[in-house]
């Protein structure tokens, strides 16, 4: 079997340096999360992140709100979270329910409280590469394949996927790191010849074992990002895990791949956040 980039091993080794920055400061961080409705998935990830918040000794709390919240009364909320000066971040959890223009919240976050790195100010300094609050799943596979020493400087990456909070930011963190990089999406013609050369693979689409042996180079390095919820209750990333596993250099599972970075990079954001506002 390739290398298994573990997650939970890799945030787990984190956590030290995290609570030795948190006990430099002069109060804790506190980090703010918004949960609007009863969509269990949201419960559960907002549930993980409030624990390791804990454990790290952050401040704040969930703020609960029913499903059928206003637009104007989310973003007084968010407002009332930008004004409270022990609030160093603000993570409001994805995704919105239908009525609500989750762009409109997710703008009107202080950018320099913006823990998701979402924020056009802060995707703009990404973009140039200057310093930032940057996506936590992007940020947590590049501190995962540092982690592992597998440099991408030279490497052949496609992404595949788009999204604000992933694809994008991803290819752009690629890119910094001096890997040459393709970004697939629906449109592109003949996704399987970009793959077929590409030294590393991003998968993030959100398709079931999209991906097989057929798909990923031998020797390639697989990052699956995707998290999808099978008819029998399991759990599975958008690559053939048990396909795949033998014949690529290096992969992730799911779970305990990038899930947990996820979370990692949450805190490390917040903690980042905090100092910056501490000065």
């Amino acid at each position: 079997m390739s290398l298994l980039l573990d997650g939970r091993a890799t945030a787990r080794a984190l956590a030290p340096g995290l609570r030795e920055r948190v006990a430099k400061l002069a109060r804790p961080p506190g980090l703010a999360v918004l949960l609007v409705g009863e969509d269990p998935a949201s419960q559960v990830y907002v549930r993980h992140k409030q624990r390791r918040a804990e454990r790290l000794g952050f401040t704040g709390g969930t703020h609960r709100l029913a499903a059928d919240t206003s637009q104007a009364a989310v973003e007084a909320l968010v407002d009332q979270l930008n004004a409270d000066d022990t609030v160093d971040g603000i993570l409001v959890q994805l995704p919105l329910p239908a009525h609500i223009d989750s762009g409109a919240v997710l703008a009107r976050i202080r950018p320099d409280k913006d823990v998701d790195g979402f924020h056009v100010v802060n995707t703009g300094h990404l973009a140039q590469g200057k310093p930032t609050l940057v996506p936590c799943t992007p940020l947590g596979v590049m501190r995962m394949l540092q982690r592992f020493d597998i440099s991408v400087s030279g490497m052949d990456a496609v992404v595949l996927g788009r999204s604000n909070i992933v694809g994008r930011p991803m290819a752009m963190l690629l890119e910094q790191a001096n890997a040459t990089v393709t970004v697939c999406h629906s449109r592109t013609r003949n996704v399987n010849a970009h793959l077929k050369r590409a030294d590393l693979v991003v998968a993030a689409v959100g398709r079931p074992k999209m991906l097989g042996v057929d798909h990923i180079r031998e020797g390639a390095v697989v990052v699956d990002v995707g998290i999808n919820r099978l008819d029998d209750g399991s759990l599975c990333g958008d690559v053939d895990f048990d396909a795949v596993k033998d014949s690529c250099r290096a992969i992730t599972p799911v779970p305990g791949g990038v899930g947990p970075m996820t979370i990692a990079m949450l805190m490390e954001n917040t903690v980042t956040a905090s100092e910056r506002r501490q000065g």
